[in-house]
């Protein structure tokens, strides 16, 4: 019996040894990276594709091999729609699971949240930022891979000036990037002789806006620039078409719904309204072709496919790229390496500035139709140049 005991004993001993071992060598096999989104609240319905997205990246990659002979683990995290939570499942992310990198946000609040701890003086990360934002902010932890505002904001105010008139109307949920993006918004106008006749704000996941449209029917604006982010605009677009404001009645331009908030929203309550984006599903190029029947394969033929989820897909590329060209996985290093790096993304060809971390990427404007997609309507000539501080453009002074 004894003998029994000490034949177990050493037994167990190996095999915890033996479990100890494999996992040691599946930790040198393996770099965790963390995908920080929303699943749950608000942000939800427009988050959960961005999520989609980097798996399918972080599963092409791994069938290619992986990064530096290691396979990509995914670590995720729910912001749960709220900056606080953010945070704190960042630092969880960068402290106990120690991911080499995070790709995750929307809302500018949660990167600004998530800023804060990448910033701190023990915790040193990165992470890759897929959604067109304000502005005003280079962060050395941040790959900024949407528009900066003169990539999207600008132009698309000088389009709409341009084309419809120059009394404006500025609804947007009430947080950072409506703010800041209307900030712009107003100075650009008051540049080009326009008039700013409405601004207004709700708060993320709301849903009533009788006071705002009563507001809209009263000034009769040129157009309606929207700024509402997540499940609310649903609501928005049902309310303006109950009150009779359709596209030719006052046209109405978008800078936060892509094809997959339009499938949310309803193509027949969109259709007509403007977007401004980098990125369209429709973009004719068999790269993209193809990007978008590989996410269909996967996630469904009747999906839909739009610039932040092209973006988040993008940014694990690109991160990707950057630790093949550095040859390791240090935050500080790979973010050198990264430094003018090329990608040919689904979009185009874009490039990582050297001089602010922000993607060089085409500006383009759709109307969106029938079907929930998005019919280009003008592009910019070729790649502009991110200036997200706005240097370039001197009634943005003092902003």
């Amino acid at each position: 019996m004894k003998a029994k005991k000490t034949f177990l004993a050493a037994a167990a001993a190996f095999a915890t040894l033996f479990a100890a071992s494999c996992s040691k060598n599946d930790d040198k096999n393996i770099v965790k990276v963390g995908i920080l989104h929303s699943s749950t609240g608000a942000m939800a319905a427009s988050e959960s594709s961005l999520i989609n997205a980097e798996k399918m990246a972080i599963d092409e990659i791994n069938e290619s091999g992986g990064v530096l002979g290691k396979k990509i683990q995914i670590v995720q995290a729910d912001g749960k729609s709220d900056p606080t939570t953010f945070a704190q499942q960042a630092r969880k992310l960068l402290t106990q699971n120690k991911v080499a990198a995070i790709f995750g946000c929307w809302t500018s609040a949660s990167r600004k949240a998530v800023k804060s701890v990448l910033e701190e003086p023990n915790i040193f990360g990165l992470l890759w930022y897929p959604l067109q934002y304000e502005g005003m902010e280079a962060s050395p932890n941040i790959m900024y891979i949407g528009a900066a505002p003169n990539q999207q904001v600008v132009p698309s105010i000088e389009y709409c000036f341009e084309k419809f008139g120059k009394r404006m109307f500025l609804v947007g949920s009430d947080y950072v990037f409506p703010h800041t993006a209307n900030k712009i918004i107003k100075a650009q106008l008051k540049a080009l002789g326009g008039a700013c006749v409405g601004e207004f704000y709700v708060p993320l996941g709301a849903t009533d806006f009788e006071n705002i449209i009563n507001e809209i029917i009263k000034e009769r604006p040129d157009i309606i620039i929207n700024t509402v982010n997540g499940d609310s605009n649903k609501a928005f677009f049902e309310q303006l078409r109950k009150a009779g404001i359709t596209s030719k009645e006052i046209p109405l331009m978008s800078f936060s719904v892509s094809e997959e908030e339009v499938a949310y929203i309803g193509a027949d309550l969109a259709q007509g309204s403007l977007v401004a984006w980098n990125y369209l599903q429709t973009i004719a190029s068999f790269k993209n072709k193809n990007f978008v029947q590989r996410y269909q394969d996967r996630y469904g033929k009747d999906r839909h496919v739009g610039d932040p989820m092209e973006a988040a897909y993008t940014s694990v590329y690109l991160w990707a790229l950057a630790c093949e060209k550095a040859g390791t996985f240090d935050v500080e290093t790979v973010r050198m390496a990264a430094k003018n790096l090329t990608f040919d993304a689904p979009e185009g060809q874009v490039k990582i500035d050297g001089e602010n971390q922000h993607l060089q990427k085409q500006v383009r404007i759709g109307r969106i139709n029938s079907n929930g997609l998005i019919d280009e309507i003008w592009e910019s000539a070729s790649a502009v140049k991110p200036d997200p501080y706005l240097s370039t453009y001197a009634w943005a002074k003092g902003l």
